[in-house]
């Protein structure tokens, strides 16, 4: 099963923001433990890169940069991902991008704290930590 991880919860773990971090954490060992294929969007990692160092510093950004892609893998954006982002029904660019991108590499679900978000997400299932943690363990 492939999951793609949005940025919130990338960075729940990363900043270990309460109270999402337990949950977030857990989701993270699946991958670990190859319960489930880790996908992270190409355009989470430089959002990454670009906040960790704004709050902390440059080197810090690398190492987790570099964590992340020893533990996930990357669903690639190239222009039709951008041109099918920016012509979908989403809202919010961003999402949009995630969303195509996730279409793109096969995903099967999206975990996400913000699933209103992806209220135009028709062809890959999008859930909270909550509800991918209780479909994994009930599996």
């Amino acid at each position: 099963m492939k999951v793609l991880f949005d940025t919130n919860i990338i960075l729940d773990v990363l900043l270990e923001r309460e109270p999402f971090f337990g949950l977030s954490s857990q989701l993270f060992n699946f991958v670990e433990s190859k319960k489930i294929d880790g996908y992270l969007c190409a355009t989470t990692l430089t959002t990454i890169d670009y906040l960790v160092t704004k709050h902390h510093n440059k080197q810090l950004a690398k190492q987790a940069i570099q964590s992340l892609l020893a533990l996930f893998s990357v669903a690639g954006v190239n222009k039709l991902i951008l041109i099918n982002a920016v012509d979908s029904e989403f809202s919010d660019f961003e999402d949009a991008v995630l969303y195509q991108s996730a279409c793109n590499a096969g995903i099967d679900y999206i975990v996400t704290r913000n699933v209103k978000d992806f209220k135009m997400a028709t062809s890959i299932r999008v859930c909270t930590p909550l509800e991918c943690w209780q479909f994994l363990q009930n599996s």
